[in-house]
């Protein structure tokens, strides 16, 4: 079976649709500064997005590990258990950002105003999921479970800047 991450590179559609409104990009994986995990795990960016964040796969193993994604202002969450839960999230709430409280209200606004400039994401969002193989959830399903993620298993994933020893910031608060 091919990698997700493969897949998305041999698709343009995909990598741009994850791209904008996904704020999700495969050629740069370089944080902006030396960070590493408090547990001494490994740590490994694959992503960024245009604002100068990245998303880490922490651990070892391949696809399956857990997301960590650190902003350029010193704040940091664990996102998802697996890049298929990332893009799920990428997926059906690019707007994920500018929902605080996960509601389904800040949600559907948002959902609004994507759709009023990108008349056609759900369409191009539905071809992506299929070559991807994903099923998605409703945004609000993958609302909730980013929250779960960042409040249970992401209070182990505490990302370091290394010069200092000082953790980021959580970037999710529950």
């Amino acid at each position: 079976m091919r990698s997700l991450i493969t897949v998305i590179r041999e698709n343009d559609d995909i990598a741009e649709l994850l791209s904008w409104p996904g704020d999700f990009d495969l050629d740069h994986g370089d944080h902006v500064e030396p960070v590493h995990l408090a547990s001494g795990a490994a740590l490994e960016g694959f992503a960024a997005d245009g604002a100068g964040g990245t998303y880490f796969f922490c651990g070892d193993g391949g696809e399956e590990r857990p997301v960590l994604y650190a902003d350029s202002e010193g704040q940091a969450a664990l996102l998802a258990i697996g890049l298929p839960e990332l893009l799920r999230l990428l997926l059906v709430a690019p707007w994920w950002r500018d929902c605080p409280e996960f509601t389904a209200e800040e949600s559907a606004e948002r959902a609004a105003e994507y759709l009023e400039d990108m008349p056609d994401f759900v369409e191009r969002r539905d071809r992506a999921a299929a070559a991807l193989g994903l099923t998605l959830p409703t945004d609000v399903a993958a609302l909730s479970r980013l929250r779960e993620v960042a409040a249970g298993p992401g209070a182990d994933y505490v990302l370091v800047f290394t010069p200092e020893g000082t953790a980021y910031e959580p970037l999710i608060t529950t």
